[in-house]
């Protein structure tokens, strides 16, 4: 992989793709930052997070953040944003799909044949659908070059998302298929000299999350009262700094097909969160929060 690195973050308007690409800023990638908020309008998640933003925190970071209003439910636009960036850089190192926004879509407490059905499957066009169109027109320029990676963001490594029920039927066909597309992909890719994975944050300290918890990322232990277990909780950089460790990894093909925690790959390369911890959240779900234990981080962060 060339010494900057390229790569495009599709779904980086908050949340892990925006940690995401602050991370690959942090490294001194160039990175193109995607999502519907930008360029004075609001997705219909109507948050006040910009891609612009995004991008400007991209470039603090040490990269170069470049913010393109994308869609990627419409397959022109993000055939234009490809052949964009093969016009600007003229090759792709790194893909992240992490589009999504089925938040607010999704009722958690409903269950499938009570849900609303168009709601169930927009989540599922937003979570699956915007990923294949991505990566069907991203990849041709991605294995232009041998070493190429592909990230595929979901929640839930496919270990856990196997043997648990996700809370929602159509939540949990997302993830699961999300997972199934790294694998995939990752057959595809081999040959070529590409990697594909997919890969999971533990409790992230999304945006969305802290507003519903009432805190600030300077205050977030305050939830603590209401959710112990949010104690094992991770800011949106430590994912996205495992990402930046697959892309700058020479041998990262040895993940090749896998799917992947941020936790799990802290423990082989190292990287931290913001705080200098290390949170394991998976492990730590499965071994205390899903066992019925009471809350306790220890040995887990």
């Amino acid at each position: 992989m060339s010494e900057q690195i390229i790569a495009l973050v599709a779904g980086a308007t908050r949340g892990a793709g925006r940690g995401v690409a602050v991370a690959l800023g942090e490294i001194g990638a160039t990175v193109y930052v995607t999502g519907r908020s930008g360029g004075g309008r609001r997705s219909e998640m109507d948050r006040p997070e910009t891609v612009e933003e995004t991008a400007e925190l991209v470039t603090a970071a040490g990269g170069r953040g470049i913010p393109v209003v994308v869609d990627h439910l419409e397959r022109e636009q993000v055939r234009a944003l490809v052949e964009r960036i093969d016009a600007e850089q003229g090759r792709l190192d790194v893909l992240v799909n992490d589009i999504w926004g089925g938040e607010l879509l999704t009722d958690w407490d409903a269950k499938m044949w009570e849900h609303s059905l168009d709601d169930g499957m927009r989540i599922l066009r937003l979570a699956v659908d915007t990923h294949i169109i991505t990566s069907h027109y991203a990849l041709p320029l991605l294995v232009r070059n041998p070493g190429g990676l592909v990230v595929e963001m979901t929640d839930g490594t496919t270990e856990y998302n196997t043997g648990h029920y996700r809370i929602s039927l159509f939540y949990d066909l997302a993830k699961v298929s999300v997972n199934r597309l790294g694998f995939a992909q990752g057959e595809e890719l081999a040959p070529l000299g590409a990697t594909a994975v997919s890969l999971t944050p533990g409790w992230l300290r999304s945006e969305l999350m802290l507003d519903h918890f009432g805190v600030t990322e300077e205050t977030w232990r305050d939830a603590l009262a209401k959710e112990p277990h949010f104690a094992i909780s991770e800011t949106p950089l430590f994912v996205g700094r495992a990402v930046a460790a697959l892309a700058t990894d020479p041998e990262r093909s040895r993940w090749n097909g896998q799917s992947l925690s941020s936790g799990q790959l802290a423990q082989v390369y190292g990287f931290t969160d913001v705080d200098g911890s290390r949170p394991d959240a998976w492990r730590y779900i499965v071994e205390v929060q899903d066992a019925g234990k009471p809350a306790d981080v220890t040995g887990y962060r």
